[in-house]
């Protein structure tokens, strides 16, 4: 985990870490690269949106380039056109610069390199190094032999002229899509399979989201990846740890390709949350399946679901920093992720009065007619931030769960002729009684107040045995639609060997409330914005379904801290 964790009330956390401590030789006296600015790059694939899991990658390698002074590409990894989009491009841009990271003019795509990769291809044809099989998938398995047992294939020994005008003719789209592949010559009795003859371009018909039908044959990540990463000059090739096996590959394909730069490649482990998937096949099939909203759905580990959610930036870097950089797999409590949210909104956001499940209050005592302004302030943690002025009458909404008929022992709020409480920062009150409609339930609550007990403090100085509940005036109140989300799964590990993650979908991971009622300055709020509903939690204005005279909340998470620290 990280060596050193520095922590401010204003900045992020800043780490250092065992890629830090390597980078830190490479570029010392007598380093591999020795002088040389520090060159990382995050390449993503547009085939949908980026999650949690993919944050830790982006934060690692944009943040590294930044620790050291040095530049981060953006390069889209678009080799495998099948799922690719420009949607899903201008999504992950967005989400980057929300995080607070720029590419400058170091934006690039894989397809850009097309023609720089199959002319390499060739060139290493050439050296006798590559060669056009002629085995399916499925046939190149039953080749591909067990430990200690070689791979054999049939077309190794092809002659180099006929690899050539073989590659070529599958450029021209001469073969059928699965029939012919290019395969690098390295070692079939490798003990690491990865090296035993790997693919290094298939034939695909299929229209590419940037180069159209100009390509049939593209390459494979392993042979894309290191040549991209030797062309853009990257020196520090980070990638997540199921890639340490690929390494060799890596390297080989480096060495024997016409190629300069020489970067090197470090490992470290995977995000794993609990109570979550992190595949982008299964979130795809979430969406598709209409199992949840679509891929900004509050509920969804991606970012544009955070942001949508209420998450913040600062809250998402924390998170990943504090988490560290790890080379053993390890699973991260969600209810952490939730507290490093619970510690900035704590901080920063506004303080407001809101009544999701809203019970009528009658002060039977105070003037009809009469309305008054009392302050509030807007965040106890920022005096700076001032109080704010909201209309208190003689009719206000209180929760429900605020007023029991019948007290139980312990029970601070209002009950008919029960103890006094406070209306936060208007009055003392006592409810002397409660009205029922013909079923027998409450519909409206009878208080009196005390006149001199303005602010909450009585004249007298006695001592309100109540607890302080929050409240919002009648007349002036606004409706709000209210969504209260849970975790999307209710197993931890939902994706575990051996599990179906869809049979342990929440049935109860959303709850709609309607009828809400908030304060009146509410209603000219803009997305994003973030407050705490006083004694309810943290909400953001919904950026999708929110319009004028229909405001939408999301409850971003509890007052209530569930991480155990």
């Amino acid at each position: 985990m990280a060596e050193e964790i520095k922590t401010t009330s204003e900045d992020v956390v800043e780490n250092s870490n065992f890629i830090h401590n390597f980078i830190a030789e490479d570029i010392g006296a007598g380093g591999q690269f020795e002088g040389m600015s520090v060159h990382t790059r995050f390449p993503p694939e547009p085939n949908g949106y980026l999650h949690i899991g993919h944050c830790k990658a982006l934060c690692i390698d944009f943040g590294t380039a930044e620790k050291f002074g040095g530049q981060c590409n953006l390069r889209f990894d678009d080799t495998n056109p099948a799922k690719e989009d420009n949607e899903y491009v201008e999504a992950i841009k967005e989400d980057i610069h929300w995080l607070g990271f720029d590419w400058d003019e170091r934006m690039f795509f894989g397809s850009d390199y097309f023609q720089q990769t199959y002319e390499l291809a060739v060139g290493l044809i050439k050296k006798g190094l590559a060669y056009v099989c002629e085995l399916t998938p499925d046939e190149f398995r039953k080749h591909r032999g067990e430990i200690g047992v070689p791979a054999t294939s049939p077309y190794r020994d092809r002659p180099v002229e006929e690899s050539l005008d073989l590659f070529e003719r599958m450029k021209n789209g001469e073969f059928p899509e699965g029939s012919k592949t290019l395969r690098a010559k390295i070692d079939l009795a490798s003990g690491n399979f990865n090296m035993r003859d790997p693919a290094l371009y298939r034939i695909r018909y299929i229209e590419h989201h940037r180069q159209g039908t100009s390509w049939c044959i593209f390459p494979m990540y392993d042979f894309a990846h290191p040549i991209q990463d030797a062309l853009e000059g990257i020196t520090h090739s980070l990638c997540s740890l199921e890639y340490e096996a690929h390494r060799p590959l890596y390297d080989w394909v480096i060495d024997n390709t016409d190629v300069t730069n020489k970067p090197r490649q470090i490992e470290f482990a995977r995000l794993g949350i609990n109570y979550t998937v992190m595949s982008k096949r299964k979130l795809r099939q979430l969406v598709e399946e209409d199992m949840v909203s679509g891929w900004d759905d509050p509920r969804m580990p991606t970012l544009c679901g955070l942001r949508r959610r209420g998450y913040t930036p600062k809250s998402i870097r924390n998170f990943t920093d504090r988490i560290g950089v790890a080379k053993a797999t390890s699973t991260v409590d969600f209810a952490f992720l939730e507290h490093c949210l619970r510690e900035d909104l704590n901080a920063n956001a506004e303080r407001t009065m809101a009544v999701l499940r809203p019970l009528k209050v009658t002060i039977t005592n105070y003037p009809e007619g009469q309305t008054e302004m009392v302050s509030v302030e807007n965040n106890p943690m920022k005096p700076e931030d001032g109080n704010r002025d909201i209309a208190f009458s003689r009719n206000i909404y209180i929760e429900q769960d605020d007023f029991l008929e019948v007290a139980v022992p312990k029970y601070k709020r209002l009950y008919p002729n029960g103890i006094e409480v406070r209306l936060k920062g208007a009055y003392v009150v006592k409810c002397t009684g409660c009205v029922k409609d013909d079923a027998g339930n409450v519909v409206e609550v009878l208080c009196e107040y005390d006149p001199d007990s303005r602010g909450g403090q009585p004249a007298d100085g006695r001592k309100v045995k109540g607890a302080t509940i929050h409240w919002v005036d009648m007349g002036t109140a606004v409706d709000a639609e209210v969504r209260l989300y849970d975790n999307l799964f209710t197993d931890e590990d939902p994706d575990g060997a051996d599990k179906n993650f869809l049979d342990f979908l929440n049935p109860d991971s959303l709850e709609v409330l309607s009828g809400c009622k908030v304060e009146a300055g509410m209603v000219d709020v803009t997305a994003p914005a973030n407050f705490q509903f006083m004694r309810l939690g943290y909400f953001c204005l919904d950026s999708v379904d929110s319009k004028a005279g229909h405001l939408v909340f999301n409850r971003s998470v509890s007052l209530k801290d569930s991480f155990k620290k």
